[in-house]
């Protein structure tokens, strides 16, 4: 019955999210999910704001949770945007300030929404090849573009790049809007937040679903100059006036300021992710650098396909990707030391 579908519909290849299987015991390590659990502060937040106000509209500025990303990342209030996950931030930054004459650049690999916001919105788009050892290199991007978007750290790769080249970027791309996309950022990489009050053409998009355990809650923001932020929110208030729901905008405040236990749970995944290096590079593994939740993986004797068949097998999930260049690499998210272990007990089965 597509014959009901508009033109735009017809032509759009979704993008598809990690598998959220229903298996009993399965180790899930495939969607980069925090495996320890959210601020008890952040809970708490939520359970006061589950009552009756419930009735009445949020805040359609989310206000609160807008103050408490400003006092972490020590930026003006009028610099944040906040929105239903940094999904939907960079679904408004696409709408709002990538769309020009000249196509926008990203990597050939990287997070594989871009390519779709990019058909929803009808928006040219040119990949940048990574380089053999799939890094971004930022001198690749010397060329026309409307303007240039890509994760820091990369994804699905984990591997970063130094402010000191986001900073080359923005002064070697004057005109164009530069968006860097941090939702890893906190377990390792250097934030571009910082760049922000003396680059007009910067935009910074960071989430809490990774680094504090809200995936469930879908909140995000970005930071910016009062310019680029006044374009989000033409965008937002034409879409949607109420973004963020109560419930929404009271745990994030909450997280964002629970300080203490952010920094406490990242070293504990940090660590974590250390340890499994090393104990996949045991196997024979070859593991690109990571400062990300997760890493990025390959077995030089294993199929990447018949890798993660496996593993399944075993139910323990990782993600696969289909594109040519990466098809023998697994994206494997930093569990527990527990689920890690099991991780690798299957694959010593596997690859023997």
């Amino acid at each position: 019955m597509d014959r009901y579908w508009s033109s735009v519909a017809r032509q759009l290849t979704p993008y598809v999210p990690g598998e959220q299987p229903k298996i009993e015991g399965l180790i899930k390590l495939n969607t980069n999910e925090n495996p320890y659990p959210p601020s008890p502060l952040a809970l708490e937040a939520i359970r006061h704001a589950a009552a009756a106000s419930l009735r009445l509209y949020p805040d359609p500025d989310a206000t609160a949770f807008k103050e408490a990303v400003s006092r972490f990342h020590g930026v003006p209030v009028s610099h944040v945007f906040a929105g239903n996950s940094s999904d939907e931030v960079l679904a408004h930054t696409f709408a709002a300030l990538l769309k020009h004459d000249l196509p926008l650049l990203f990597p050939d690999v990287t997070y594989s929404f871009y390519p779709v916001y990019c058909g929803l919105y009808g928006i040219d788009y040119r990949t940048v090849p990574v380089d053999a050892g799939l890094n971004i290199r930022i001198a690749d991007y010397a060329q026309p573009n409307g303007a240039i978007v890509f994760p820091n750290p990369n994804a699905p790769t984990g591997q970063p790049l130094p402010l000191s080249d986001i900073e080359s970027l923005l002064a070697a791309h004057p005109g164009s809007v530069i968006v860097i996309d941090e939702a890893y950022v906190d377990f390792g990489g250097e934030s571009a937040v910082p760049l922000v009050a003396r680059h007009p053409n910067l935009l910074v998009v960071q989430t809490l679903s990774k680094s504090r355990s809200l995936a469930g809650l879908r909140v995000g923001f970005a930071i910016g100059q009062p310019h680029l932020i006044e374009a989000l929110e033409r965008v937002k208030s034409s879409f949607n006036s109420y973004p963020l729901d109560r419930l929404a905008i009271a745990g994030a405040a909450a997280a964002m300021d629970d300080r203490a236990y952010f920094d406490q749970t990242r070293q504990a995944v940090i660590a974590t992710r250390e340890r499994l290096v090393v104990q996949l590079k045991a196997l024979g593994m070859e593991v690109l650098p990571s400062a990300a939740n997760f890493v990025f993986a390959r077995h030089p004797a294993h199929a990447g396909p018949a890798l993660h068949a496996a593993l399944r097998e075993r139910k323990v999930l990782v993600r696969h990707f289909s594109n040519a260049r990466i098809i023998d690499w697994l994206r494997i998210s930093v569990g527990t030391d527990e689920e890690c272990a099991l991780l690798v007990a299957a694959l010593a089965e596997i690859v023997g």
